[in-house]
């Protein structure tokens, strides 16, 4: 009998061929499999018994980087018996996949497998202390790749002839290297260089000049596999400052990469969770709580916040560095002993710019940055910054930030329905494309206000729909029309019309985060939506930023919001907490405190004025953002009057609470109230006495946690008086502020208490990282 089986999913790049020709082997199966795109094909001559027992294997036996997402088996026609079982050359058409949509697609780059690695530290070994080794069960995929099928010639390894013994490895399909497609050892390989500010090549060998110039507190720019680190000894505060100030990086976190889990003692505390996830092939920064007194230790790495971004080592040249600061010791003992190198581990990149990813972007980008550059001539195809992620007390993932180890691994959705192009939004833009019940992200792009993260923006989608062969029959973006993502939709939209035009959908901001929870979790029905961030345009003109929604699919209604703050400034606000801490002593009535209260501040006596004067609704700007409340806060508690980096007030205010610990609330703090709109009723949350109270707080902890311990009861009552109302017992959170740890795990608790089921993301930011995917959720279920 013949079959053809026809296996969708990661299943191309993962040594998915050569695992199939050896289980047909072991189990007396003829045939033969090849890459096609669909993802991979196979046909076989077998008894029924062994068919049933080659599928079985084919699901449960698969190479670990594999991840199969379906698999269809079809009684086919026989003419003669296959001879043998072959591996066939790829091919995108015939009868593999006659007719059928393009399916395949490419998995994530992952960190160096123990294999590797042992011959990496073997000196016997002819890849000894070789910075590119690999094989098929780790190293780079999607950065490398420029389209599908994954063979060689398509991706940055066309132009590496391999010499004999690799061309040999890679043609048996009993070796583990079977068409591994970067392939390559010191002989026929990519070559790496260490060059001095000007360009020079150096002469020593690569990896002990780095590790040298480390040593002596000079910051070197480290090509990876999705582009350039800045590193330097993260114990050497000197260098670090150094960094901070090349950047223009003041007081923003900086992660750090040590050789293992041992290597953080007196640096973080860590839970088994913590430690899978940072061991994990994908190798993630994951945020952990610091040691006592590791601010002593590594001085300037992470100030006034109360958690630390660690990363191990997933790259060659990376272990290298580590294995040369040990003293090249033979084998892969040292990797289990606690190692005193500690790098900073930053993305190459001037302020606010995309990742730099070529050597002559390093050259030209980062002369003044760095004083020298480790590089090679293996291209990056396509920029991918790592990921970051912290860990909930049930172990799971609460993405920061989506990109590499992650980027394009699919997200699954609960319906089918025609392709979906959806381009986020302003802040930490990422794309999502659709593609039957799948979803692929992007990796994170950033902010759209450069013209260069702009250019990156649309190299992303023409790579990502280039590389899953999709062609987009809708097109999605924010509602706000000045925003470059929303621009470039409509230009797509456009460009791509081909039989008709391609619909653009507008996607308020917040139905969009709502969204993203809801696609993730595959909830097709009715939900109460708490949308909690910094701002996005709402359906009124307005700046919102503390919605609560029911959201119904493609639709959605207003419940509620949080009381109208003025913004003194304008966005000014959102970078100078003090302007929204003297907006919240207005509201009170408490305005001749302000001048006063923020005499250090240039124009806090302008601003007095400015805030105790009526004004028209038509002269001021208010917002109902949660983001400028947690602002508020820290601005009356003293807390970054001015910050050097988005959400740094709140991120302190976070960290205090944290360190004092549980507050008793006092009663009176909150006010829910319903008003009328024009739409109707509107239930208002109003946190302004809370903001008085913490205005009268000497202790700036204790400040902070009432803050926090107020605002979570006070959420979970306006939410469930709105279940009360509707009916609806299930929530789902989104927006920027749910990265806050002591917010979200206190709402959890709170409401459960109440009766409701809560939902937010996990598998993808729940801030604006996640907001394509809520757009594409949405724009899949709007009716034209």
């Amino acid at each position: 009998m013949r079959q053809q089986i026809r296996v969708r999913g990661i299943v191309q790049g993962v040594g998915f061929r050569p695992f199939v020709y050896r289980l047909a082997h072991e189990l007396g199966v003829t045939g033969w499999v090849r890459n096609d795109g669909q993802g991979v094909t196979i046909a076989i001559d077998a008894a029924p018994d062994l068919q049933a027992e080659f599928a079985r294997r084919l699901r449960f036996d698969a190479p670990p980087l594999a991840k199969i997402d379906d698999l269809q088996i079809t009684p086919i026609a026989a003419n003669e018996p296959f001879p043998d079982f072959r591996i066939l050359d790829s091919a995108l058409g015939g009868e593999a996949n006659t007719a059928a949509t393009p399916a395949a697609t490419i998995g994530a780059d992952s960190t160096i497998c123990p294999a590797c690695l042992a011959e990496l530290f073997d000196p016997n070994n002819r890849r000894y202390r070789y910075a590119f080794i690999n094989c098929t069960d780790c190293g780079p995929r999607y950065t490398l790749v420029s389209r599908l099928p994954y063979d060689r010639a398509n991706t940055s390894m066309a132009g590496f002839a391999q010499c004999p013994p690799c061309q040999s490895e890679y043609t048996n399909p009993l070796h583990r290297r079977f068409h591994a497609e970067p392939n390559a050892c010191p002989d026929c390989g990519p070559q790496l260089q260490l060059l001095d500010a000007h360009g020079k090549v150096t002469s020593a060998d690569a990896i002990e000049q780095t590790l040298a110039l480390l040593t002596v507190g000079k910051i070197v720019a480290i090509k990876g596999l999705g582009g350039f680190h800045l590193v330097c000894d993260a114990r050497n505060a000197e260098a670090v400052a150094t960094l901070r100030e090349r950047k223009n990086r003041e007081e923003k976190p900086l992660a750090i990469m040590v050789a293992n889990v041992a290597s953080l003692a007196g640096i973080a505390n860590m839970t088994q969770a913590e430690q899978a996830w940072l061991e994990s092939g994908a190798r993630p920064i994951v945020l952990l709580e610091k040691a006592a007194g590791v601010d002593t230790i590594l001085k300037g790495i992470a100030p006034q916040v109360n958690s630390i971004g660690v990363l191990l080592p997933y790259t060659p040249i990376q272990y290298l560095l580590f294995h040369e600061a040990a003293g090249r010791p033979a084998g892969v003992a040292w990797l289990q002993q606690a190692q005193p190198l500690a790098l900073v581990m930053t993305s190459a990149n001037p302020h606010g710019e995309p990742l730099v990813i070529s050597n002559d972007e390093a050259m030209t980008h980062l002369a003044g940055i760095a004083d020298a550059l480790l590089i090679h001539n293996r291209d990056i195809v396509i920029r991918c910054d790592d990921s970051v992620l912290r860990v909930d007390t049930h172990g799971a993932p609460q993405f920061i930030r989506r990109a590499r180890g992650y980027t394009p691994r699919a997200i699954s959705l609960s319906t089918t329905s025609e392709p979906v192009l959806a381009l986020g939004g302003f802040f930490k833009n990422t794309l999502c494309v659709t593609r039957g019940e799948q979803a692929y992200l992007s990796q994170y792009i950033g902010d759209m206000d450069r013209v260069t993260n702009c250019l990156a923006l649309e190299a992303a989608s023409e790579h990502l729909l280039h590389l899953l062969q999709v062609q987009p029959r809708r097109i999605a973006h924010d509602k706000h029309p000045d925003f470059f993502s929303t621009q470039l939709a409509q230009r797509l939209a456009a460009e791509l019309s081909k039989d008709g035009q391609i619909p653009c959908i507008a996607v308020q901001h917040h139905h969009a985060h709502v969204a993203a929870v809801l696609a993730e979790h595959h909830l097709d029905e009715p939900v109460l939506g708490l949308a909690l961030d910094g701002v996005g345009l709402g359906n009124d003109g307005t700046a919102w930023g503390g919605e609560l929604l029911l959201v119904d699919g493609a639709d959605f209604q207003r419940l509620g919001h949080l009381r109208p703050i003025a913004m003194p400034g304008g966005d000014k606000a959102a970078r100078e907490p003090w302007r929204m801490a003297a907006a919240a002593l207005a509201m009170q009535g408490r305005g001749d405190e302000i001048a006063t209260r923020f005499a250090a501040q240039s124009g806090a006596g302008l601003i007095a004025q400015m805030l105790t004067r009526t004004l028209p609704a038509s002269h001021q700007i208010s917002t109902t953002s949660m983001g400028r409340y947690f602002d508020a806060a820290a601005g009356l508690l003293g807390i970054t009057p001015v910050m050097s980096f988005e959400a740094q007030a709140a991120m302190q205010l976070e960290g205090l609470a944290a360190k004092y610990g549980d507050c008793l609330i006092e009663d009176g703090l909150f006010e829910l109230t319903d008003i009328t709109k024009p739409t109707g009723f509107i239930s208002q949350l109003d946190l302004s006495a809370l903001l008085a109270r913490v205005a009268d707080c000497r202790e700036v902890a204790y400040g902070a946690a009432l803050f926090h311990a107020v605002l979570i009861t006070a959420l979970a009552d306006w939410v469930a008086l709105a279940a009360e109302r509707t009916g609806i017992r299930v929530v789902a959170g989104g927006g920027g502020c749910f990265l806050n740890a002591v917010l979200l795990r206190g709402l959890q608790a709170a409401l459960a208490k109440r009766g409701l089921r809560f939902y937010t993301n996990q598998n993808l930011p729940c801030g604006d990282g996640g907001l394509s995917l809520g757009q594409a959720w949405v724009a899949q279920r709007t009716v034209l």
